[in-house]
């Protein structure tokens, strides 16, 4: 009996192993920009509510940013701490910041998704960037990601930035993020379909393709979620367009959690749509479990 239950494990073992391998050649960063002038523009968009710890670190480091044209709005969720305060000091010190407030949170709505609406009709350029307040971008990372978009013709996509642990739950259970991902979805098949069972990204980092993301309501399509990085790409999915993953490892980097108290209840959060049943990946599992 215990030979046989070994047996039945390393089957299961197997599989996403065996998918891991396939998908690791896949899963690549965006190229150097190869774009010929004028730099391609990007509109980036940070919602932010009580942010004061990341906002400053992940703002200049969207400033700092190269081979790009681009603006940076921060969408204040009515913060109660210094995030306002820190956002106009460095907009007296550079025009392309803009701070916006947001509007009373509205019933059936997720303040996050709110205030990326809210943001994102603010945006003048054509690609859009998400980014959470506590990400930090590498100085060619939007360069780059517009490269992938202008390349694959993409109305969406979203990268995996480098993920910071501190205590011992986060390096234990962060990681199962990367295992979810490329050993349960088969990347090639997903990049050919359209398919919303396919749907897959990270709340952390998108970009954007404003007429497409406009075209289906943008996250207003989503506005009850707390999972947009499962949700959004299955909004795009449903009215028919693709989306696709990067390896934003280079590119960004961002330390989610500082507790473990703070571990639990986010992936807890987080199971409760990014495992529905309507995702490839659970059905997968549920198929093998």
């Amino acid at each position: 009996m215990l030979l046989a239950w070994i047996i039945i494990a390393l089957i299961l073992a197997a599989i996403p192993a065996a998918l891991l391998t396939v998908n690791l050649p896949v899963f690549q960063p965006p190229p150097q920009s190869t774009l010929d002038s004028p730099a391609p523009a990007v509109s980036v968009v940070i919602p932010a509510r009580n942010e004061a710890q990341h906002i400053r670190a992940a703002a200049e480091s969207v400033l700092a940013g190269t081979g790009v044209t681009m603006e940076l709005i921060i969408l204040d969720d009515h913060s109660t701490d210094q995030t306002a305060e820190i956002i106009r000091a460095l907009a007296r010190r550079d025009s392309r910041i803009r701070l916006c407030q947001s509007t009373e949170l509205p019933e059936a709505w997720c303040g996050k998704q709110h205030a990326c609406w809210l943001g994102a009709q603010q945006a003048q350029y054509e690609l859009i960037v998400f980014m959470d307040a506590d990400v930090e971008l590498a100085p060619d990372a939007l360069s780059r990601m517009a490269n992938i978009m202008h390349k694959h013709d993409l109305p969406l996509a979203s990268g995996f930035p480098r993920q910071k642990t501190g205590t011992f739950f986060e390096k234990l259970l962060i990681p199962l993020m990367h295992f979810v991902l490329l050993g349960f979805l088969p990347l090639r098949r997903m990049r050919k379909s359209s398919n919303p069972a396919y749907s897959a990204g990270c709340g952390q980092l998108f970009i954007a393709r404003k007429s497409c993301y406009m075209s289906i309501g943008g996250h207003s399509a989503i506005r009850s979620s707390r999972h947009d990085g499962i949700t959004l790409p299955r909004a795009f999915r449903a009215a028919g367009f693709t989306t696709d993953l990067f390896d934003a490892t280079d590119l960004a980097s961002c330390r989610m959690y500082q507790s473990s108290g703070q571990v639990f209840n986010g992936l807890a959060k987080n199971a409760t749509e990014a495992l529905a049943a309507g995702s490839f990946s659970f059905r997968l599992w549920r198929k093998v479990a």
